[in-house]
């Protein structure tokens, strides 16, 4: 979850300025760019004084350690009430999930191979500061081995109102907090249209996306009956805020009626003078009615807007940009491939116009339920008399042709989706396979096979 943004006290007048503050983003195709966000797990290596392979706590030792390293290296501080929990440097910022999971939100980058530096550089920070500190890191979908109550919990304000209010709107909202790990790309759009189009296509092949990234097969050391669990915790998070919005879909839908859907989502909590203040389940409208006893007297601003829409978690997410986040954590060129293959499908005409058609030969409903098959059955789940791989090598033909239009040699950025689309294993197949095989039941082994 992002950092704390910068402050605008602009009071709220009504939708249509709230609508128009997501309309700001919309650029030419010339000023796209591209940005991907990722998690990893963290873990103590074997050898140091505390237990091989455990989640590392914020201190001693932990965390914050690898926070302060990596801001050595001319990174700015974000603390919250004293305790550091994020760094930022030019478009680029360091977060911190609610367990610890380590997160670079990189910079609004004009191709790939960009992309593909900045992983680079970042892997090779976390792992010149971690290993002195006995620490190592792995991105995984889903923790493979600790317990919810093996995790640590981060000085994070937001995560105390969280971690109270999760509980409350779904059984599994404490994992997605803190067992969880993504990568999501954040992609522009020209205008409304341009934007319904794009999100409309996210929306209803994110399943595919989903199936194609599976990477969380394990729970505390044993095959869960997932090839992604951490698709599946989504699914029992918090309805209010989660899934895919059918509003979305709808006719007409544009800036306003996104900014209605999330004025009905209900809050966490405001921000005033560098405190929060809990208001966990009071809807956002009728925080702008004045019908929240807690906040009487508070006008609500551009700010508390900006915040409350990043605890919004539609499969993708509408900001002055949006954001593709169906996919698990998972080795770096899988993660360099979730941002090819949305470049590939949204940012060519023609590309995006495709998958507008192919979107277009099914019924949405049934695009939109594989959201409820493929975290099983990944892409055997069966689909239009076929399966979900056979839409796969559908989705990934156009995201080529994308990328080849886009004349900067970015298709070899898809090679590792070719293969698992012609057949080859997942990368939830190939840790179930060693599991049952090499690692002779030892789900531990994971952590050293998927570090970065």
């Amino acid at each position: 979850m992002s950092n704390p943004g910068e402050e605008d006290a602009t009071p709220i007048e009504s939708v249509r300025q709230l609508a128009s503050l997501l309309a700001a983003g919309g650029k030419p195709a010339a000023a796209w760019r591209i940005g991907t966000e990722h998690e990893k797990f963290g873990f103590v290596r074997p050898g140091g004084a505390a237990t091989a392979f455990s989640p590392p706590p914020y201190e001693p030792g932990g965390i914050r350690a690898m926070l302060e390293g990596i801001a050595a290296l001319r990174w700015d501080e974000i603390r919250d009430q004293g305790n550091l929990i994020g760094l930022k440097r030019g478009g680029e910022s360091v977060s911190l999930e609610p367990g610890g999971q380590f997160e670079l939100s990189g910079a609004p980058l004009a191709s790939l191979h960009d992309t593909k530096a900045e992983f680079d550089r970042h892997f090779a920070d976390v792992r010149t500061v971690g290993e002195p500190l006995g620490l190592g890191f792995a991105p995984l979908g889903f923790h493979p081995t600790a317990t919810r109550a093996d995790m640590p919990f981060m000085p994070k304000s937001r995560y105390a109102i969280m971690r109270r209010y999760m509980p409350t709107v779904g059984r599994l909202g404490l994992d997605m907090m803190l067992r969880t790990c993504t990568v999501q790309v954040n992609l522009d759009f020209a205008d409304e249209a341009d934007m319904r189009r794009k999100l409309r296509v996210g929306l209803l092949l994110q399943p595919v996306a989903t199936a194609l990234f599976a990477n969380s097969p394990f729970t505390e050391g044993k095959p869960n009956g997932f090839l992604s669990a951490r698709a599946n915790v989504w699914t029992d998070t918090d309805p209010d805020r989660t899934g895919v919005p059918p509003v979305m879909l709808e006719d007409g839908f544009g800036f306003e009626r996104y900014v209605e859907w999330a004025l009905d989502v209900p809050m966490y909590f405001i921000a005033r003078h560098g405190t929060l203040i809990d208001v966990a389940g009071a809807s956002f409208r009728d925080y702008m009615s004045g019908r929240v006893p807690a906040l009487a007297g508070v006008t609500p601003t551009v700010s508390d807007f900006a915040d409350h829409i990043t605890t919004t978690f539609p499969e993708v997410r509408l900001k002055t940009f949006l954001e593709m986040r169906g996919a698990d954590a998972g080795r770096p060129d899988m993660m360099l491939a979730q941002s090819a293959l949305w470049v590939g499908l949204l940012y060519d005409a023609a590309a995006l116009e495709a998958a507008v058609r192919l979107c277009a030969h099914h019924d949405w409903r049934d695009l939109a339920g594989l959201r409820a098959m493929v975290p099983r059955q990944g892409l055997g789940a069966p689909f239009a008399g076929g399966t979900v791989r056979d839409l796969a090598r559908d989705v990934l033909a156009i995201a080529a042709d994308g990328l080849a239009a886009r004349g900067l040699g970015e298709r070899v950025y898809l090679a590792p989706l070719d293969e698992i689309a012609a057949g080859g294993p997942t990368q939830a197949e190939h840790w179930l396979a060693r599991y049952a095989g090499a690692w002779d039941g030892d789900v531990t082994q994971i952590f050293g096979e998927a570090a970065i």
